[in-house]
């Protein structure tokens, strides 16, 4: 099984980037957790991250056919985005979406997301186990669907 992972804009930055919200790990790191967790699960990862939404755009379009799942952390994406949303509802990848910090327990304009209604699950706010925990959600629903 194939999974694609997207992380989006700013998640570059994971680090250095307000480590009292986002952690103190880089992405390289939480990259690196997901592929060893990946092996465990007997899946292949591919992880990727752009700051450009038509990017990740493409990307999901270009899952069709190689990938079976999409583990996506949209970022600010989240909230604006009706593209993306557009795409995954488009391609019907089973996704799941996964934020470090808890969305809805900060400002309100974090509160609503774009992508939920299209994604099979959601989780946020238990930084990067919340990655961890959707591989794992993801691996399950696609072997049981």
């Amino acid at each position: 099984m194939q999974i694609l992972v997207l992380h989006g804009p700013n998640l570059n930055l994971l680090g250095q980037r307000e480590p009292t919200i986002y952690g103190n790990l880089s992405l390289a790191e939480i990259n690196a957790q997901l592929e060893l967790q990946a092996k465990d699960l007997g899946v292949n990862i591919t992880c990727r991250q752009s700051n450009h939404e038509g990017v990740l755009v493409d990307w999901i379009h270009q899952a069709v056919g190689t990938f079976q799942g999409l583990l996506i952390n949209p970022g600010a994406y989240t909230h604006t985005s009706l593209a993306i949303a557009d795409a995954i509802r488009g391609t019907g990848i089973p996704t799941v979406e996964v934020h470090l910090s808890n969305i809805y327990a900060r400002e309100s304009y974090r509160h609503h997301s774009w992508i939920a209604p299209v994604a099979v699950g959601q989780i946020s706010g238990f930084g990067v186990a919340s990655y961890r925990w959707g591989l794992a959600a993801l691996v399950d629903y696609c072997r049981t669907h």
